[in-house]
């Protein structure tokens, strides 16, 4: 793990541990979080003052607590939303407090996704962000340029549903002729959001709502894994898949694993990281597919 990303892990387990004291009801004092979190009472303040400043906490002193009205109203998934939401702030010095806020209360109705805790560079397309976000709320179609990442540009009609920001991309997800699909919101150019209102579909919406990924098709593909110790283990501890299931268990410690997944770059990381441990049984040729990216980018790295 890079330094860089265990600087984000932490802080983002820092802001949700205050986040959930908060929450319930506890006054927190700038000593002793700095004292608990191993970290400066320069940098707890700027976890109060600034990551958290759109939650309007009440200070007295050194003393920090939610207002009353706001006590308890957080679910742990709001939590992590709020947290990853504030950790963004000074990572992304386009990311104001109040575009964090505006963010924020659009999270928490369901209109944003955030995975990790870090930003691509988006000073360019805040701008769009706001009108995308706007649109999702006022449920207007929205048109624009899309650049695909073969380089070829493709005027798009589509139905705003969702912006998620993913391991620090931005993207929309919405219907283009009924199909649900993401785009990336840095390929998007001359946006224009129409009066064209549209009805929001309720499949679509409860689509969304249980999926935590980027990759979207309704017609899922199972993908079997057969995986050796040490990666056994991890697999065993963690939902690594979407349906994650052990379909085997060997006497040496080897596993089969099952789940499904929309789109094949939802499995091939997964692999890649876990090379030699990990192999694709199923479906048949994507390890065939792997070893012959592996072995170009071997041969180009020579």
């Amino acid at each position: 793990m890079s330094s860089s990303t265990s600087s984000i892990d932490t802080i983002a387990y820092r802001l949700s541990a205050i986040l959930r004291r908060l929450n319930a009801g506890e006054t927190l004092v700038i000593k002793r979080l700095a004292d608990e979190f191993g970290v400066t009472e320069r940098t707890i303040r700027r976890d109060l003052n600034e990551r958290f400043s759109f939650l309007n906490l009440e200070k007295k002193s050194n003393r920090y607590s939610l207002p009353p009205y706001k006590l308890g109203t957080y679910s742990q998934r709001d939590v992590q939303r709020i947290a990853s939401l504030a950790g963004l702030q000074g990572m992304s010095p386009a990311l104001s407090g109040e575009f964090l806020g505006d963010l924020l209360d659009d999270s928490l109705r369901g209109s944003l996704l955030v995975h990790g805790t870090k930003a691509e560079d988006i000073r360019d397309k805040e701008p769009d962000i706001a009108k995308l976000r706007a649109a999702i709320q006022d449920r207007l179609v929205v048109e624009f340029e899309y650049s695909k990442p073969d380089d070829t540009r493709k005027i798009l009609k589509v139905n705003p549903y969702k912006l998620v920001l993913n391991e620090g991309v931005w993207y929309l997800q919405a219907t283009d002729q009924g199909k649900v699909k993401s785009y990336a919101v840095s390929r998007i150019d001359r946006l224009l959001v129409s009066m064209d209102a549209f009805t929001p579909d309720t499949e679509v919406v409860d689509y969304l709502q249980k999926e935590d990924t980027v990759w979207l098709n309704q017609e899922k593909t199972e993908v079997v894994l057969k995986v050796l110790p040490p990666a056994a283990s991890y697999f065993q501890r963690r939902q690594l898949i979407g349906s994650q299931k052990i379909e085997m268990t060997f006497k040496d410690g080897e596993i089969l694993v099952s789940g499904l997944i929309a789109h094949q770059n939802q499995i091939l990381p997964i692999v890649r990281y876990w090379i030699p441990y990990v192999r694709v049984v199923r479906p048949d040729g994507l390890q065939a597919e792997l070893d012959a990216q592996l072995k170009t980018y071997v041969g180009l790295s020579d």
